[in-house]
C-alpha cells in the first residue's frame, strides 16, 4: 500500500536543543519504517482482491497522514453485476479484451520513506494541512445537489478539475477499449475516495434504483453508472504525463458511456450475491466455461449462398424443398414461412452493380436500380405510379393502385371522412395489409404514423423490397393459416387499398384476425372495388361483407367517394363493449374460449371465431391510450406495481428505469461516441427490445425502429405499441422475414449470448449479415466472452471494428459491415428449383 509522501523540511534549530530533537526524529523513523514494512506486503493485484473491513480500519487507525492511493481500486467487486447466465467471475484468463487495472510496484513511483528532522509539530501540521487538500479535492469532485441529498459520482469515479477519469471501486477508465494504466504522480492525489461509501457500495447500488429522486442531471440514473471511455488523446493524456497507448480501437474525439456492473438492475435478468467469497460450485463451473470457450472456434470459413433466389434469398420464404412438398396451396400456404432444420451459414450474395443506398427522405422518391433489379412491377403497375424506371434510378411517384395521384391526398380523405382518425394523435401505429410498395405507409410518416406495412413474395415481384429500400418500414408475410406475429389489440387503424384478401371466406377467418389485432375503438379501412363498383362479383363479395361485419359487431362509419382518385373507401370501428356481442340472434362465428389468448401469434393457427373486448378497467384494451406523443414516455396504464417487471423491479419503475437507462446511452454514447453518421441511417432493428427504451431513445432522430422480441423471452411486446412505437415477434434461430440489406443499423442488447446456447451462433451471424447493409452498423452489448467471439468472426468477415470495450466482464462491440464478399461458394439445397 502506498504511503503518504512527506517533503523534506530544513530544521534550523538552537544547538541546545539538538540532542532532545536528533532523539525524537529516530525515533519518528522508525516507527514510520515500522508501519511501511507491515503495510507494503498487502500491495497485490488489485482486479482480484478484496480489502476486509478490519484491514481498512486497521490502516485509518495506524496513521491518519497516509493516504491510501490504492482504496478505489481495492474495493470489493462483489457489487451486483451485468444480468445474463454468466455464474460468478470468469478467470482472467477468459476475459480478453477485459478492461483491467494493473497494480505494478515498478510503474508506480513509490519513494522509499526516509528519517527526516521534523518535529511532532511540524508533524501534525502536516497531518491538519493533507486533511484540508482532501476536503478540499473532495469538494471539487462531488457537488453536492441543492436539496442536499447525498452527492452521486459520474461514470462511477471521481473526476479531477482537469477532466481526466479516476478509478473508483476496482473500475477503470480506458482509452477506447484499450486496458487501462493505473494513473500515478499528480494524479494519485486526486484519486482518494470516501472508504466507508466504497464498503457499502454494494448494498447502496440496489436501493438507488428504487430512488429515482437522487438522479443529477441525468447523469447518474437510478444507481447506473456509466463509464467513460476516453477517445481523445488530448482529453486523456493531459494528467500525469503516463504513457498512453497508440493504438486505439476507434479514432473518435468524443466520450463513450458503457454501464458497470453497478447497472445490473437493468441489464441483468438474474440474482446474483453480493458476497465477497465465491462458492466452489460457481469457480468450478466458471473454470469449465473458460476451458471451453479456450477451445471455441477462432478460424471461420465463410462462402456465397448458391440459391435460386440469389441476392434475394430469404431462407424462410425461399425453401422450395418444403414448398413442393405442401399438400395445398389454396391458403397462400406456399407463401408462409417454412424454415429449414438448420439456418443456413452462407452469405448472400451482392447484385452486380449495388451501390450505397440514398439516404432518406430522398430515397421515398427514387432508389438505384441495379439495388434492386427488377423491373416487372414497373411493366405491370406504372400507369398507377408505384414503380417507374427512370435511367439509372427506379422512381416513385407515390401513387398506388387505389391513390393514382398520390398517397398524401388518400390520406388526407381519410381523416376527412372520419375526423376522429385523427392521424398522429389519436392514431399513431396502423397495419397496412397488402402494402404494394409501400407509399401509403411512407407518407404517413409525414402525418407522425408509424405504419406496418406487409405483402407477400409473389408475382409482384419486390414490392417489399422496393419498400425497405426507400427506407419505410415493411416485412413479408401473407394472411394464409397462421396468425400475424403480432399481439392482439394492438394498432389504431388496419388499412386494407386492393389488398386482394378474400376477407369473406371460411367464416370470416382472415377478418377475425384483424379483429384481434385491431384495437377496441380502433377502425378498419376498406378500399376495395367491392365498396363502389357494381359488378356482379363485387356486389356478392359486398353482401357477405356486410353480413360478416354485422356478425361481428363492426360499426359501418361511413363510405366514402374519393372523386379526385375515382374510389371510394367503407371505415368501420371495432366496439368497445361484449354488449353487442351478447344480443346476437346467431352466435356465429362464436366467442373464442377462455383458453384462447388473443396474444399468442407464434406459428398459431387461425380460427374463426371472436376475442371479448376486455372491460375490467385494468386490463390492457379497456381504454385508449393517451395521445401521441405523450403516450411514448409514460407507463401504460395497465402496467401495476403488484406486477413484476423484467428486472426484477415493479413493473411501472421497471419502464422508467429501462427508459431513463437507454436515454442516457443513446445521448451520451451512440449519438456521440461511436463516429455514427446518424443522417446516414434510417432503418434501425433492435434484436432484443424490452419495452422498447432503445427505440424511445430515438424519437427525435429520422429514424424507425423495428423492435424484435424473441418468442422465448417475456412478452412485452403489447407494452411497446402501447407507448406508440411497433415490433414484432421472432425466433432467432430461423431468418427473419424481410430481404436481404434490409437496415442500416442493427442493435443487439446481451441476445447473442442467451441465443447461443439453443442456436447456431455463426448461423445467426450469417443473419445479421443478411439483413444489414453494406456500411451498415452493428452494435452490441454483451459479456466479454460473446463480444470476443462475435469479433472473430464479424473480422473474418473483413467487417471494420469500429469500436470494441469490456469491463466488468461486459462488452460494448460497434462494427461496420464492408461489402466483402467470398470467392467461393456453397449450395443451399433446399433452396434450389
Amino acid at each position: 500500500m502506498a504511503l503518504g509522501k512527506y517533503t523534506r523540511v530544513e530544521n534550523r534549530r538552537s544547538s541546545s536543543s539538538y540532542c532532545s530533537t536528533v532523539t525524537i526524529v529516530v525515533f519518528v523513523a522508525l516507527c514510520l519504517v515500522g508501519v511501511w514494512m507491515m503495510t507494503s506486503s498487502s500491495v497485490v493485484p488489485v482486479q482480484n482482491v478484496d480489502v476486509p473491513q478490519e484491514n481498512k480500519s486497521e490502516v485509518k487507525g495506524q496513521e491518519k497522514v497516509s493516504e491510501v492511493k490504492e482504496q478505489a481500486s481495492e474495493t470489493s467487486e462483489s457489487k451486483t453485476r451485468q444480468f445474463e447466465d454468466n455464474p460468478g467471475d470468469l478467470p482472467e484468463d477468459a476475459t480478453k479484451g477485459d478492461s483491467k487495472v494493473t497494480s505494478n510496484q515498478g510503474e508506480e513511483k513509490q519513494e522509499e520513506q526516509k528519517p527526516e528532522e521534523k518535529t511532532e509539530e511540524k508533524i501534525e501540521e502536516k497531518v491538519e494541512e493533507q486533511q484540508q487538500q482532501e476536503e478540499k479535492i473532495e469538494e471539487k469532485v462531488e457537488e453536492k445537489p441543492e436539496d442536499g441529498s447525498k452527492p452521486e459520482t459520474e461514470d462511477g469515479g471521481n473526476k479531477s478539475e482537469d477532466g481526466d477519469s479516476n478509478t473508483q471501486n476496482g473500475d477503470s477508465n480506458s482509452e477506447a477499449g484499450d486496458n487501462g494504466e493505473k494513473k500515478s504522480g499528480a494524479n494519485e492525489d486526486e484519486n482518494k475516495t470516501n472508504s466507508d461509501e466504497n464498503e457499502n457500495k454494494s448494498e447502496d447500488e440496489e436501493k438507488k434504483l428504487d430512488n429515482p429522486d437522487e438522479t443529477k442531471d441525468g447523469d447518474k440514473v437510478n444507481g447506473q453508472i456509466e463509464e467513460k471511455v476516453e477517445q481523445n488523446d488530448k482529453e486523456s493524456g493531459g494528467s500525469s504525463g503516463e504513457k498512453k497507448e497508440d493504438s486505439q480501437a476507434i479514432s473518435q474525439s468524443s466520450t463513450e458511456v458503457f454501464p458497470s456492473g453497478a447497472q445490473s438492475e437493468l441489464l441483468n435478468e438474474t440474482t446474483t450475491q453480493n458476497s465477497s467469497w465465491s462458492t466452489q460450485a460457481v469457480e468450478s463451473k466458471n473454470e469449465k466455461e473458460t476451458q471451453r470457450s479456450s477451445k471455441q472456434q477462432t478460424v471461420y470459413s465463410w462462402k456465397l449462398c448458391n440459391s435460386t433466389a440469389g441476392p434475394d434469398f430469404i431462407p424462410c420464404l425461399d425453401n422450395i424443398q418444403a414448398i413442393k412438398s405442401l399438400h395445398s396451396t389454396k391458403h397462400y400456404e406456399h407463401r408462409e414461412r417454412h424454415c429449414p432444420e438448420e439456418a443456413p451459414t452462407c452469405l448472400v450474395p451482392l447484385p452486380e452493380g449495388y451501390r450505397r443506398p440514398i439516404e432518406w427522405p430522398k430515397s421515398r422518391e427514387k432508389i438505384w436500380y441495379y439495388n434492386v433489379p427488377h423491373t416487372k412491377l414497373a411493366e405491370i403497375k406504372g400507369h398507377q405510379n408505384w414503380v417507374k424506371v427512370t435511367g439509372e434510378y427506379l422512381t416513385f411517384p407515390g401513387g398506388g393502385t387505389q391513390f393514382k395521384h398520390g398517397a398524401l391526398h388518400y390520406i388526407d380523405f381519410i381523416q376527412e371522412s372520419v375526423p376522429d382518425i385523427a392521424w398522429g394523435k389519436r392514431t399513431r401505429v396502423i397495419l397496412d395489409v397488402g402494402c404494394g410498395v409501400a407509399s401509403f405507409g411512407g407518407f404517413l410518416f409525414d402525418r407522425d404514423v408509424l405504419t406496418m406495412s406487409f405483402a407477400p413474395k409473389d408475382e409482384h415481384e419486390a414490392q417489399v423490397q422496393f419498400a425497405l429500400e426507400r427506407g419505410i418500414p415493411s416485412i413479408s408475410a401473407v394472411m394464409g393459416t397462421k396468425r400475424l406475429p403480432f399481439p392482439g389489440r394492438v394498432f389504431d387503424v388496419v388499412h386494407c387499398a386492393r389488398c386482394r384478401v378474400p376477407w369473406h371466406i371460411e367464416g370470416g377467418k382472415l377478418l377475425l384476425e384483424l379483429n384481434r389485432v385491431l384495437r377496441p375503438g380502433g377502425f378498419f379501412v376498406w378500399s376495395a372495388t367491392p365498396v363502389y363498383q357494381k359488378k356482379a362479383e363485387d356486389v356478392e363479395i359486398w353482401n357477405a361483407m356486410k353480413k360478416l361485419t354485422k356478425a361481428i359487431c363492426w360499426e359501418l362509419v361511413t363510405i366514402s367517394k374519393d372523386t379526385l382518385n375515382g374510389v371510394g373507401a367503407a371505415i368501420y370501428r371495432k366496439p368497445t363493449s361484449n354488449e353487442c356481442y351478447e344480443k346476437r340472434s346467431e352466435k356465429e362465428p362464436p366467442i373464442c374460449p377462455e383458453s384462447d389468448a388473443p396474444d399468442a401469434a407464434w406459428n398459431v393457427p387461425l380460427q374463426a371465431c371472436l376475442h371479448k373486448v376486455p372491460t375490467d378497467p385494468i386490463h390492457r384494451g379497456s381504454q385508449w391510450p393517451d395521445q401521441w406523443p405523450a403516450r411514448l414516455d409514460k407507463p401504460p396504464y395497465w402496467l401495476l406495481t403488484s406486477q413484476t417487471g423484467v428486472y426484477g423491479k415493479a413493473a411501472p419503475e421497471d419502464f422508467n428505469a429501462d427508459y431513463q437507462h437507454w436515454k442516457r446511452v443513446v445521448s451520451k454514447s451512440y449519438l456521440n461516441g461511436m463516429g455514427i453518421n446518424w443522417s446516414s441511417v434510417r432503418s434501425v432493428m433492435d434484436m432484443r427490445s424490452v419495452y422498447g427504451g432503445f427505440a424511445a431513445a430515438l424519437k427525435d432522430l429520422n429514424v424507425w425502429v423495428m423492435n424484435v422480441v424473441s418468442v422465448d423471452a417475456p412478452d412485452t411486446l403489447p407494452i411497446i405499441y402501447e407507448r406508440g412505437l411497433f415490433g414484432i415477434y421472432h425466433d432467432w434461430c430461423e431468418s427473419f422475414s424481410t430481404y436481404p440489406r434490409s437496415y442500416d443499423l442493427v442493435h443487439a442488447d446481451h441476445l447473442f449470448s442467451k441465443i447461443k446456447k439453443r442456436c447456431n451462433l455463426v448461423a445467426v451471424v450469417a443473419e445479421v449479415d443478411r439483413i444489414l447493409r453494406p456500411e451498415g452498423k452493428l452494435i452490441v452489448r454483451d459479456n466479454v466472452e460473446t463480444i470476443n467471439e462475435l469479433e472473430n468472426m464479424v473480422r473474418s468477415m473483413q467487417w471494420e471494428v469500429r469500436m470494441t470495450y469490456s469491463k466488468d466482464k461486459e462488452g460494448l462491440l460497434c462494427v461496420q459491415k464492408s461489402i466483402w464478399r467470398p470467392s467461393e461458394s456453397e449450395t443451399v439445397k433446399f433452396a434450389i428449383a
